[in-house]
């Protein structure tokens, strides 16, 4: 489909809609193994009515429109489509998106995703879906949300996997005071002072600092995290979480040294630092 265009629809747009009652926004969760070699099995990691719902929209908002269908004929397998995969209407975030974040980072202004609720404001559910995970989560959709709020269009959240949870919780490391900071910088200079820096928060307030990486970059920020920081420090890893291979361990920066065991270039992590 056609990239969708970033201004927002016109008055007699929304005059139209308003006589009809909007659908609702559903946010659904994709599995946890976008990208990797073996799937695993959706009902293992979905619940049934996350499924069902899935099944029933036809309108998506997506941040890939090929791993979207992909996600979807994974579904029809087990629930019948209330729609044929060539009949669902998919439009994708622009790719700015994607690089640039929802809300208005390195100054550009947050992107107006009103025009893509124009289905829901006819009346159809949309669900909106990231490439795994929860969307808005770690993952475009946030500015999908916003306009939902801001047009009135109901907000439903189903359940499913989200990396970061699943990751703290089991770290062990505080669980009740905990930030994301997304990725760190890619110079290692900038990305040592990145790290000295998350370590001082997380060892002067107790705040868990979680963040994550491309998985092709995983070993270089896994090495640059043991070179920098201090030995009692405790560093969390989490990969491939929900997979047959999962790899969850928590230990002081000492220990990961005596066995660096870096992550696998080709798999999702998480990674925490805390006292």
């Amino acid at each position: 489909m056609n990239a969708p265009s970033s201004r927002a629809p016109d008055a007699d747009t929304f005059a139209e809609s308003a006589r009809t009652a909007p659908g609702t926004l559903y946010l659904v969760p994709a599995p946890l193994d976008f990208g990797c070699a073996r799937p695993v099995p959706l009902e293992s990691v979905l619940p049934a009515g996350t499924l069902q719902v899935a099944a029933r929209l036809t309108h998506w908002v997506c941040e890939n429109a090929k791993s979207t269908r992909a996600y979807l004929a994974r579904v029809a397998a087990l629930y019948p489509l209330a729609a044929p995969l060539q009949q669902q209407h998919i439009t994708e975030l622009p790719r700015a998106v994607h690089k640039k974040g929802d809300h208005g980072a390195q100054g550009m202004a947050a992107f107006d995703a009103r025009a893509l609720l124009a289905p829901a404001l006819a009346g159809h559910d949309v669900g909106l879906v990231s490439e795994a995970g929860m969307p808005a989560v770690a993952d475009p959709g946030s500015s999908v949300v916003r306009a939902a709020h801001a047009l009135g269009v109901s907000v439903c959240p189903l359940v499913g996997p989200v990396s970061l949870m699943l990751a703290l919780a089991a770290s062990g490391l505080n669980g009740q005071n905990f930030a994301f900071t997304g990725y760190l910088p890619q110079d290692a200079s900038a990305r040592a002072q990145r790290i000295r820096a998350l370590e001082a928060t997380a060892l002067h307030s107790g705040q868990t600092q979680l963040f994550i990486e491309t998985p092709y970059r995983n070993a270089a920020l896994w090495q640059a995290l043991l070179q920098t920081l201090h030995p009692r420090t405790r560093l969390a890893l989490a990969s491939g979480l929900t997979l047959p291979e999962a790899r969850i361990a928590c230990k002081t920066v000492a220990d990961w040294r005596r066995d660096p065991n870096p992550p696998e270039p080709r798999t999702p992590a998480v990674f925490g630092i805390g006292g």
